[in-house]
């Protein structure tokens, strides 16, 4: 019986690592892979969504970025021991290729595949490299890159694949547009997976300045911290708007179709989803995003006229108030935005993926920028 090729997914830390990884454990398993899924306690709160035969590998990692320091003398040893670990179950259950998809916990599974020298990649998914995606640029097989142009260390040659959305986003994708009008709108407020407090503060008080006869057909679905949903929800509630107010939206593909306007964070994943089902936006670039990269994230989408994009800096509530009216009272350019969205968008992003990675497992190497073979 033909032995069952192995993909090893490395990655952690946040939704913007995960969902991608999802999505390439997805088309994976669909062509008759098996899948592990490498990561640490914390990537693993994400891991609710992956298909149930993807065997999850928790192992220890760490980061020397955050924590007092006994935790960042810590870290190097927890790293240390989650790349021993690493090694052994990849002697054990030896790989095909492993991905990594950034984040610390990333680290063990790229380490070992590096000192085994299995066919490895990662996967970036905003247009400057992370730091754990820089450490390992020059030690990978192959760069596939979500954002183009991606700003690449020297030496290193990406394939722009695109950021891979889940199977949830690519129902939806496409799917029609309606355009503004005096009837009901709905309007989506995302800040990430932790939701953003600037948003929390600015957005409602600017949805709450719009003119009556526009604001009585508005229907508010907003992402915020634990933290400051009592307030968001009650301020929604004093000016008698209909909102729904959660910490995390398990239904984000549905709420975004049906929406005439997505105000968001620049987080690559969400302009993956907004460009697969084309949807205009107001993007507001995390101000300390490594590198600013939220900001190069936005720069296409902006460029393309499918979305405005507000520093945080100036985000205020009249000017914010105002560029939302803009976009609501003229049917024709929402529409236009929503076009312009989804035809930056690649659907087919986890499939090119995963033909790199059978590229790979195949003992060849991906042509950068270039249609992988």
């Amino acid at each position: 019986m033909e032995r069952q090729r192995l993909l090893v997914i490395a990655a952690g830390g946040t939704g913007g690592h995960m969902f991608p990884a999802q999505s390439l454990a997805e088309e994976m398993l669909s062509r008759g892979w098996r899948v592990k899924l490498s990561t640490d306690a914390r990537g693993a709160r994400y891991t609710q969504g992956f298909p149930h035969t993807v065997e999850i590998d928790q192992i220890s990692s760490a980061t020397l970025a955050r924590g007092g320091p006994a935790a960042k003398a810590l870290a190097p040893l927890r790293i240390l021991g989650g790349v021993c670990s690493a090694v052994f179950g990849m002697l054990r259950d030896r790989p095909d290729v492993v991905v990594g998809f950034g984040g610390y916990p990333s680290i063990p599974a790229l380490s070992a595949a590096f000192l085994l020298r299995r066919p490895r990649m990662i996967h970036e998914q905003n247009g400057i490299l992370g730091k754990v995606n820089t450490l390992f640029a020059k030690r990978v097989d192959a760069m596939a890159c979500g954002t183009w142009p991606t700003d690449l260390p020297e030496g290193v040659a990406g394939h722009h694949s695109g950021n891979p959305v889940r199977a949830a986003i690519l129902e939806r994708a496409g799917a029609s547009y309606i355009a503004p009008g005096d009837y009901p709108m709905s309007i989506l407020v995302m800040g990430g997976s932790q939701g953003a407090r600037i948003l929390s503060d600015v957005v409602p008080p600017a949805i709450a300045g719009l003119p009556m006869s526009v604001l009585e057909n508005v229907r508010v679905s907003h992402q915020a911290r634990g933290e400051d949903h009592e307030r968001v929800a009650k301020f929604y509630e004093d000016h008698n708007i209909d909102a729904d107010v959660q910490p995390f939206f398990q239904d984000v593909p549905r709420r975004m179709s049906e929406a005439q306007l997505v105000i968001s964070r620049a987080g690559a994943s969400s302009i993956a989803d907004l460009t697969v089902i084309g949807r205009p936006a107001i993007l507001v670039p995390y101000a300390h995003a490594t590198g600013d990269h939220q900001s190069a994230n936005a720069r296409g989408m902006a460029e393309a006229g499918a979305a405005v994009v507000v520093s945080e800096g100036e985000l205020h509530v009249e000017p914010l108030t105002a560029t939302i009216h803009d976009i609501l009272r003229q049917p024709e350019e929402a529409r236009r935005m929503a076009m312009a969205a989804l035809a930056l968008g690649k659907p087919d992003a986890a499939r090119e993926l995963a033909a790199m990675v059978e590229t790979l497992a195949g003992g060849q190497s991906p042509q950068p920028g270039k249609d992988p073979v």
